[in-house]
């Protein structure tokens, strides 16, 4: 049996702090589905140590071919990454309800 590589994941500081607020923000309104979200965003970022590519590249006018791999979690966060050799780097973690038009241009 052929084993898979193992990648290994490194979150930035910005993406870390932009789940951060993500996080603060929905726990005002509810701890519960603060928590909830949480633990969805960390599982889907631990599930990138194997298989990274699986994901659909990011197109956009201002971001290069083919740098950024997107993926949704639940259904209103974007996780941005680059995969590089055997590590992958998550950059941003984006709420899709709010306007991530900078992220773009």
């Amino acid at each position: 049996m052929e084993k898979k590589p193992q990648y290994k994941v490194i979150v930035s500081g910005r993406a870390r702090q932009m789940m951060a607020y993500h996080v603060r923000f929905l726990a005002q309104k509810s701890p519960t589905a603060a928590r909830k979200i949480k633990n969805d965003l960390m599982d889907a970022i631990r599930s990138l140590h194997q298989m990274p590519e699986r994901f659909p590249f990011l197109k956009a006018d201002f971001i290069p071919p083919n740098k950024y791999h997107k993926m949704f979690v639940e259904k209103w966060y974007l996780i941005l990454y680059q995969v590089k050799n055997q590590t992958v780097y998550v950059d941003y973690i984006v709420d899709c309800r709010q306007d991530y038009g900078w992220l773009v241009r």
